[in-house]
């Protein structure tokens, strides 16, 4: 629970509980189409509820959801072993054992010291710093599956006190190099969420309900991180140095960022065994992950799976002792991730076997006749990424939206190996366009070294860099991967 949450009073949570609830019921009092069954309708009614209460915020997500799973079932929905059924998804599990790894790497320190040795090694000057801390995401990326605890546990202490080390204090002198490298730790957070089906918690939800709901296969490890990878690292290699144009720092000289590094360094000290341990696992992690893609280009025809392979990283670090049980259960996000992943994945498999999903792409089929498909889809993914300007939760913009465009979107004619990537880098990217948008862009601006304004304006042009970058390099990459 937030400590917005937490400040709601009874009656307030009951108020904008009974909204959430009569918004869900407004639904009720529509005629479904015939091929909607009266099931169908009563699931999306407490569907719209749920996404409803994202906004409103009465209670947590995990609740919510929880209370969405439950309404199904009461209702007669759903049987109770339909609505339970969205926590044996796969992958639900991959997640799990990611959060179940990352809290490994934070508290062994392993993700601190590796952000540490690239500003070490390429911190010599302010854009240098910047270009470290894309690095440091990009390491981090695959490992820690929510952008919160990466961006926001891990690198954004770091940032700030690399601004500070540069002379750079919130609020006072901040256009030194606070401004500067707070923004470019966002930003690149929000890329290498983009870039990984581990990179942010949501993803999952969104690969599975493309393959549940429309049966594009995106939900592999290997094949996400390939359809992300070359525009994703053309933006990581460019955002830095627009940023660098846009808010130019007024310290160039990155020696004392340097120095700050080498001797948290040194305060950590030598390696640990924990971090060895756990460096290598990854490592064999990433290995079993990328057979798929070229493996068979050596004679391996060895396609470990993905949630399987996040498994045994877990067990490994049991055995291994590199974190106890109690500790790494320990985290409350995890559970709460849990919670909602599952159950949100309940609700989008229901709607498409009671006829919701299909009334609705039937409905939208040939509202863009004689319209390009290349032009329908790239004007629906602008709404969508711009929609995220009235949305403050990633996860509810993602949940009330994509499956929505991604109907009408391949109703237009759109292939789905074309549609689903772009929507699912755009899930992520949108984030940048406001400094409440998720977890992660909340607390680097809560750092103070960024104004509103600032970051609004940044932000737009940032989202105009990001069109420039997916739009054409995306396509490019996914038609020469065989995909449209």
């Amino acid at each position: 629970m937030t400590a917005k949450d937490e400040q709601l009073g009874g009656a307030e949570r009951i108020v904008r509980s009974a909204l959430c609830v009569g918004v869900g019921s407004l639904f009720l009092a529509f005629t479904p189409p015939a091929s909607v069954t009266p099931e169908g309708w009563r699931v999306l009614a407490i569907f719209v509820a749920v996404i409803t209460a994202f906004i409103l915020r009465p209670f947590p997500m995990g609740p919510v959801v929880l209370f969405g799973v439950i309404a199904c079932a009461a209702t007669g929905s759903l049987d109770l072993d339909q609505a339970l059924s969205g926590y044996g998804e796969k992958v639900v599990w991959l997640v799990v054992s990611a959060f179940l790894l990352a809290g490994a790497v934070r508290d062994s320190g392993l993700g601190r010291r590796a952000a540490l040795m690239l500003v070490r090694k390429f911190g010599r000057s302010t854009l240098g710093v910047a270009y470290a801390q894309a690095a440091a995401e990009l390491l981090l990326g695959p490992l820690v599956p929510s952008n919160t605890a990466r961006g926001g546990g891990i690198l954004a202490p770091i940032s700030d006190s690399l601004s500070r080390a540069l002379g750079s204090e919130p609020g006072v002198s901040s256009e030194k190099a606070g401004t500067f490298l707070t923004l470019v730790g966002a930003h690149c957070n929000l890329v290498t969420a983009a870039m990984f089906l581990t990179g942010m918690a949501a993803n999952p939800l969104f690969a599975t309900t493309a393959r549940e709901v429309y049966g594009v296969a995106m939900d592999d490890w290997t094949t996400w991180a390939l359809a992300m990878i070359v525009p994703g690292l053309v933006s990581l290699a460019l955002l830095p140095l627009f940023l660098y144009f846009l808010v130019r720092p007024t310290i160039t000289d990155g020696r004392p960022a340097q120095a700050l590094a080498q001797s948290e360094l040194e305060r950590l000290g030598p390696w640990t065994r924990a971090e060895k341990i756990l460096a290598f696992i990854f490592a064999g992690m990433i290995f079993l992950w990328s057979l798929k893609a070229w493996g068979p280009l050596v004679g391996i025809e060895l396609k470990p799976d993905t949630t399987m392979v996040a498994l045994l990283g877990v067990c490994a670090c049991l055995i291994a002792n590199v974190q106890p049980w109690k500790r790494m259960t320990h985290d409350a996000a995890t559970w709460d991730t849990l919670i909602w992943l599952g159950g949100l994945l309940t609700m989008a498999t229901a709607l498409k076997d009671l006829g919701v999903i299909d009334a609705f792409a039937n409905r939208a089929n040939g509202l863009f006749d004689g319209t390009p498909m290349l032009i329908t889809l790239i004007g629906l993914a602008l709404v969508y990424f711009y929609s995220m300007y009235a949305f403050s939760m990633l996860t509810a913009h993602i949940t009330a939206m994509a499956s929505v465009f991604l109907a009408i979107a391949l109703a237009a004619g759109a292939p789905g190996m074309l549609a689903v990537p772009l929507f699912a880098a755009f899930s992520n990217l949108c984030a940048c366009t406001t400094n409440y948008s998720t977890g992660p862009v909340i607390l680097y601006f809560g750092l103070g070294h960024v104004s509103a304004g600032t970051w609004f304006r940044v932000g737009f042009l940032v989202s105009l860099l990001h069109m420039a970058v997916w739009i054409p390099v995306g396509l490019l990459w996914w038609r020469l991967l065989g995909w449209w």
